[in-house]
């Protein structure tokens, strides 16, 4: 996973590097036993693995950053396979039309938690979605473990629209959390009453370089009965101005943002609502994003359901490993004027390095 080969064939065309003798104290697996043994490995000593990782750089203060003194889990669903043909016992079916015909799809999906502290995260743990089970319900789940194992860990719990259900934030403020959730016209009732009382309030206004914001903010909402507790709705229109490539020609795009939280003014103000709420895109970008198009998080190693989430589970000591490394290892000085991708580059470059050096061939450092 480190060294982002992609594929257990791909490491195992490397089984002769004496690399692997030097830190495994054996010659490396072959790719079909790899996935055998990672089909019988315990999820949860992997997610221990991960935990003893957070708890290490809490303890070395690496995780104290926040927002208002709020630190906040983000919580959303990723699909990791589809397919019509490859499946497995556990595998999640739908229907997809084709035409006149319907054909069935099936896929494996996860829920997965990160932790943003400031300007700092990490990926704290994950659950496969079961078959017949919606993600709301998957990501309670995954909240339960979370919460028993990481309960100090954060204040407030951030989720895309899907998350605006009244069992998710009574489940929330049950164990003590805030909630941070995309409001949208599901919730009719709800965001025609605030929409309406927005119009009758000046906006707050803000002006960062190219962007311009207006935001509202109110609370004390009863209209969403199946929270059954008042609620604040946060708002944000803004005004971006951006160069387009092509002609060069500046433009100005407009986006407008709606937030449910059960956040008080007191605790949070509305830029801070503003900013978690933009800030779950985090989960996305530094999250998702970066794992699929850098580190093959999408390659099905194992078609069996405790090899796919041991698998990703790995992924994700990897991922919080190699941060680690590059944001608390490595002095700014070094770090300045070269990626990520550089390190990563730099990292593999060992495994090849060390079998020059046993051949005799290499003659760098």
């Amino acid at each position: 996973m480190l060294l982002r080969m992609g594929s257990l064939n791909a490491q195992e065309d490397t089984k002769g590097n004496r690399f692997w003798k030097k830190w495994i104290g054996d010659v490396l697996p072959s790719a079909d036993t790899t996935g055998k043994v990672f089909a019988k490995i315990y999820a949860e000593n992997v997610r221990e693995i991960n935990r003893q990782i957070y708890s290490r750089q809490k303890r070395n203060k690496a995780l104290n950053g926040s927002v208002q003194g709020l630190r906040f889990l983000i919580v959303d669903c990723h699909e990791q396979h589809t397919s019509y043909l490859c499946r497995c016992n556990l595998c999640c079916e739908r229907k997809i039309g084709e035409g006149k015909k319907e054909r069935i799809q099936y896929y494996h999906r996860n829920v997965t938690a990160m932790l943003v502290c400031g300007e700092r995260w990490i990926l704290l743990d994950s659950e496969m979605q079961r078959r017949g089970e919606d993600e709301v319900g998957c990501a309670m789940r995954l909240l339960e473990r979370v919460m028993e194992k990481y309960n100090r860990a954060f204040d407030v719990v951030a989720g895309d629209g899907l998350y605006v259900q009244g069992r998710f934030f009574n489940f929330a403020v049950r164990h003590g959390k805030d909630v941070v959730a995309v409001l949208k016209d599901d919730r009719r009732d709800l965001m025609k009453d605030a929409m309406g009382i927005f119009k009758t309030i000046k906006p707050e206004e803000e002006t960062r370089k190219k962007l311009y914001r207006q935001m509202w903010d109110m609370d004390g909402f009863t209209s969403w009965e199946g929270f059954g507790k008042p609620v604040r709705v946060v708002r944000s229109l803004e005004t971006k101005t951006i160069r387009r490539q092509m002609n060069k020609k500046e433009e100005k795009i407009t986006s407008d943002w709606v937030w449910a939280t059960t956040l008080p003014k007191w605790k949070a103000s509305t830029r801070t609502v503003v900013k978690i709420g933009h800030r779950r895109w985090a989960i996305e970008n530094e999250g998702f994003n970066e794992l699929v198009n850098a580190w093959h998080a999408d390659h099905i190693y194992k078609h069996d359901p405790n090899a796919i989430d041991v698998f990703w589970l790995t992924l994700m000591i990897a991922y919080n490993l190699f941060n680690a490394f590059i944001e608390l290892n490595l002095k700014p000085e070094i770090r300045r004027g070269r990626s990520r991708k550089y390190w990563a580059l730099v990292i593999a470059s060992e495994l090849y390095a060390t079998e020059f050096t046993c051949a005799g061939d290499y003659s760098g450092p």
